[in-house]
C-alpha cells in the first residue's frame, strides 16, 4: 500500500496556491502552518479569513482554522515536511527570478531534521529543484542530500507543480492529476505521500526536471495555440476577411479546433511560463518565443483598435468591463 504522509507540515507562501493547498491538507486532519512574509496575510489567515477572492476558499480557511488544524506565522517553524509555494516572476531578460525560492530554501534549512520532505510547488525552470537541494546543502553540510540514483539521503527533495484553474482551484486541487518529480525515486514517493492525503486524481511519479518541464510545456502549448488564433486574426484583418467566419468554417473539419482570438492571454501563468523554456534554450525555442511575442503584442493592437474607433466621437468615454482575466477572481497580475 502506498505511503500517506503523517506529521506536521509547513507551507511557505500563503498566496493563490499555497493557501488552497494548506486548506486541502489541513481539512484532512493534518496540522499545517502557513508561512508568509506579509503580516497582513498572516493576520487574515489566523482570523480564518482569506486575503484574496477564490470561490469556496473562505469556507475552507475558516473551517480549517476553527478545527485548529491551520495556523499562520511569519516565522518558518520546525516541521516534518515543507512545501515551497512562493512566486517565480521573470527578470528583465525574461529569465526566471528564483530569489523567492532561494529565500524560502534558506529559511527552511536551519529547521530541517533527518527524514524531512521538501517539495517545490512554484513553477520553475528545469534544474530549480536541484538548486533547492544545493542551497540547503550549503547551509546544512551535516545533512546528506539526495543524488540521482541514490536513495540513502537524510532529506527528500521533489517538485510538484500546481495545475489548477483560478475560479475552480478548490475543485481542481482535489480532482486533477498531479505530477511529482523527485531528485531520486525515493524522493518522489515521499513527496507523493503528501498529495495522497487529498488528491483524487492520479499521482504520476517522475524525475524533478521532467516535472518542472511538464508544467512549462502545459502553458506553452496553450500559448502557441492562442497565438495561432491571434495571428490569424491579424492576417484576416489585413485582408479584410471576417476571422470569425474563417474559424467557424475551418473548425468544421473533424481534426481542426482553432481557438477564438482575443486581446492576448489570461492569467499569470501563460504570459510567464513559456519564457522559462525560451531562456533555458534560446537558440531552439523559436516557435515558443514567437508565440509569446505575438500574444504580448496583442493587447497593444486591441488598444489601438479601440483608439481608432473612438475617433468617431467628439469626447469619447470608454468603459472597460473587467480588469481580472476571468470571472470570480481578483487576480490582476500580468494585466
Amino acid at each position: 500500500m502506498s505511503e500517506v504522509f503523517k506529521g506536521r507540515l509547513a507551507i511557505l507562501g500563503m498566496g493563490y496556491i499555497g493557501l488552497p493547498t494548506a486548506v486541502a491538507i489541513a481539512t484532512r486532519g493534518v496540522d499545517v502552518i502557513g508561512v508568509d512574509i506579509n503580516p497582513a496575510t498572516v493576520a487574515a489567515v489566523s482570523r480564518g479569513e482569506v486575503p484574496f477572492i477564490e470561490p469556496d476558499l473562505a469556507v475552507g480557511v475558516s473551517g480549517a482554522v476553527a478545527m485548529g488544524r491551520l495556523t499562520a506565522t511569519t516565522e518558518t517553524p520546525e516541521a516534518d515536511a515543507f512545501i515551497i509555494a512562493v512566486p517565480t516572476p521573470f527578470n528583465e531578460d525574461r529569465s526566471a527570478d528564483l530569489s523567492y525560492v532561494k529565500a524560502a530554501a534558506e529559511q527552511i534549512a536551519p529547521k530541517l531534521r533527518s527524514g524531512n520532505i521538501v517539495v517545490l510547488e512554484s513553477t520553475s525552470p528545469p534544474g530549480t529543484t536541484e538548486k533547492v537541494a544545493e542551497w540547503i546543502s550549503a547551509l546544512r553540510p551535516d545533512l546528506k542530500m539526495p543524488r540521482d540514483g541514490e536513495n540513502g539521503s537524510d532529506i527528500f527533495v521533489a517538485h510538484c507543480p500546481e495545475r489548477v484553474l483560478p475560479g475552480r482551484i478548490m475543485i481542481e486541487i482535489v480532482t486533477n492529476d498531479r505530477v511529482v518529480g523527485g531528485l531520486t525515486p525515493k524522493c518522489a514517493d515521499k513527496a507523493a505521500s503528501i498529495y495522497r492525503l487529498f488528491a483524487q486524481g492520479e499521482i504520476l511519479l517522475t524525475d524533478a526536471a521532467s516535472a518542472e518541464m511538464a508544467k512549462l510545456v502545459e502553458n506553452a502549448y496553450r500559448d502557441v495555440n492562442i497565438a495561432f488564433a491571434n495571428e490569424l486574426s491579424l492576417i484576416s484583418e489585413s485582408m479584410h476577411i471576417d476571422v470569425w467566419e474563417v474559424i467557424r468554417l475551418a473548425n468544421r473539419h473533424p481534426r481542426v479546433s482553432i481557438l477564438s482570438p482575443g486581446p492576448g492571454v489570461g492569467g499569470h501563468c501563460i504570459p510567464v511560463d513559456p519564457w522559462f523554456i525560451v531562456s533555458a534554450a534560446p537558440g531552439l525555442a523559436r516557435l515558443i518565443r514567437t508565440a509569446r511575442e505575438v500574444n504580448d503584442h496583442r493587447p497593444h493592437h486591441v488598444a489601438e483598435q479601440v483608439v481608432e474607433k473612438a475617433k468617431k466621437f467628439r469626447s469619447p468615454t470608454v468603459a472597460c468591463l473587467g480588469l481580472t482575466f476571468k470571472a470570480n477572481v481578483d487576480d490582476v497580475r500580468e494585466r
